[in-house]
């Protein structure tokens, strides 16, 4: 047995003890499971910061997708007929000048070198809204744009993006759209005050390595606190890793206590983590995160801008093409409002239920 830290674990690798729920009363994941994608992900959700691993276990192979009759999957995805048009291949552009000009006005303010200038800031990542057609194209863009790294900056502004568009379905006022998108990109100020060697260390992580990447909330908040930014922004930054139960950090606050737009940036922020490409895996399925957020979310984030958020991004999804679990294909045509996450799929000419077949989910859209 070796204990491993929940950030370094790997499809493959097999429990060597039980996970517990956050009461204690329920088993998350048994000794002896598989990890895989989805597993991982809920792992890492939890507030345990290391678990064991059975290493002499036999790592799992995970077998190519497979199309109903057994041919490898070949079929030119969504995705990828996205990226041929003009206004993809625009949208990239301008999204790569973005969080690169974003990252190096940062970089100036953390050394002191210049102003921290929220609207200039945020400008660039306004733009880009508004050359999309509202959230749901803003969301078929970010989806095809997730082979990218999960570099600070354009982590950061996938936030914003995505802040902004809860915001947008919450009915939010244009100043405080305008207040959150910046909420958002200002997030993860603190990870610059961070150890970079920390940041982008390939090997296992100590817990005292841990210790330090959890501290960037606070850090970020006493770099800015003296600044005019807004408070609300001030208090996203301190507070995006708090959750409503009580289980978050750096000060395990509880609903009341935590600012609305550092619980709409929260959301944003796990989505974004779940849904983008990282060093040691490829992007997890939208529906995984939606499924997350169901499964284990409901308390830990604001109620109301968690559903809202939750019935407004799956319909993204709806009529898109999916590869289940089983190798099947097939296309969205049913959002179940009390599963978001477990949609009805045309299969054929078969219409699969997907909240009445717990043994089936969606690996991917395609």
């Amino acid at each position: 047995m070796k204990q491993y830290l929940t950030s370094q674990l790997r499809p493959g690798m097999v429990l060597g003890e039980n996970i517990y729920s956050m009461d204690g009363d329920n088993i998350v994941a048994a000794k002896g499971s598989v990890l895989d994608e989805r597993l991982i992900t809920r792992l890492r959700l939890q507030t345990a910061i290391a678990v064991l691993i059975d290493e002499e276990a036999v790592p799992a192979e995970t077998a190519p997708a497979k199309t109903a009759d057994g041919a490898a999957a070949e079929t030119l995805s969504h995705a990828e007929r996205l990226r041929q048009t003009p206004e993809f291949k625009q949208f990239k552009q301008d999204f790569e000048e973005t969080f690169r000009d974003f990252g190096n006005r940062l970089n100036d303010v953390v050394k002191g070198s210049a102003d921290l200038e929220p609207e200039e800031l945020s400008g660039p990542v306004l733009g880009l809204i508004e050359h999309t057609s509202g959230p749901s194209g803003l969301f078929d863009m970010l989806h095809s744009l997730r082979q990218y790294s999960d570099e600070t900056y354009a982590h950061s502004v996938n936030v914003a993006l995505i802040s902004n568009a809860i915001g947008q379905w919450l009915r939010l006022p244009e100043e405080d759209l305008v207040v959150l998108t910046q909420a958002g990109l200002l997030h993860d100020i603190g990870k610059l005050l961070v150890p970079r060697d920390i940041i982008t260390k390939p090997d296992r992580l100590t817990r005292e390595e841990y210790r330090i990447i959890q501290q960037h909330a606070q850090k970020g908040y006493e770099l800015i606190r003296n600044t005019r930014l807004d408070s609300r922004i001030k208090n996203a930054i301190l507070m995006h890793h708090e959750r409503c139960d009580g289980s978050g950090y750096p000060s395990h606050l509880l609903a009341a206590d935590i600012d609305p737009f550092a619980k709409y940036v929260a959301i944003a922020d796990v989505y974004d983590a779940v849904t983008s490409a990282r060093m040691y895996r490829d992007a997890l399925c939208p529906f995984v995160a939606v499924s997350i957020f169901e499964n284990e979310g409901l308390q830990k984030y604001d109620t109301q801008a968690v559903m809202t958020f939750l019935e407004n991004v799956v319909h993204v999804y709806l009529s898109q093409r999916v590869l289940l679990n089983d190798g099947r294909e097939g296309e969205v045509v049913f959002i179940n409002k009390d599963h978001f996450a477990r949609p009805t799929v045309r299969v054929g000419s078969a219409f699969v239920d997907l909240a009445m077949h717990p043994e089936l989910s969606i690996e991917k859209i395609i």
